[in-house]
């Protein structure tokens, strides 16, 4: 489940300062010590990978984040936990299928094994999924 499913703009959100100050200017983290809570004002595509969000923070400017640097509040203000494992547990034969290695063969009989070209096409695809 993304954070699309989860919040939408104008929900209130907790900047987790520790993940992204390192990249964030002065003044930004000046008003986010003043306080962590922002509203998402719009969702952005990070590298294809996840969604980001585009914050306003408390001095009224705009930050873009990634999701994991921000922790979504309900309605009350508290942290809504977030579950990890959710996606790893999701479906079985895909998790089975992240763990699998694909050693390099040197023998032409490995090479033309149908068993080992399967294990090499699905490690070579399991980012995919």
């Amino acid at each position: 489940m993304s954070i699309l499913d989860k919040t939408k703009i104008g929900n209130s959100v907790q900047i987790n300062l520790e993940l992204s100050k390192d990249r964030l200017s002065k003044e930004t983290v000046d008003a986010i010590n003043i306080s962590s809570v922002a509203k998402i004002s719009d969702f952005r595509i990070t590298d294809g990978k996840g969604i980001g969000v585009i914050l306003l923070l408390s001095n009224g400017k705009e930050q873009w984040f990634f999701e994991d640097e921000i922790d979504l509040l309900d309605e009350n203000g508290n942290v809504i936990k977030k579950n990890k494992d959710a996606k790893e547990n999701s479906n079985f034969i895909f998790n089975y299928l992240r763990r699998l290695n694909y050693e390099n063969k040197d023998k032409v009989s490995e090479l033309l094994n149908p068993i080992n070209f399967f294990i090499w096409l699905v490690v070579s695809f399991k980012d995919i999924f």
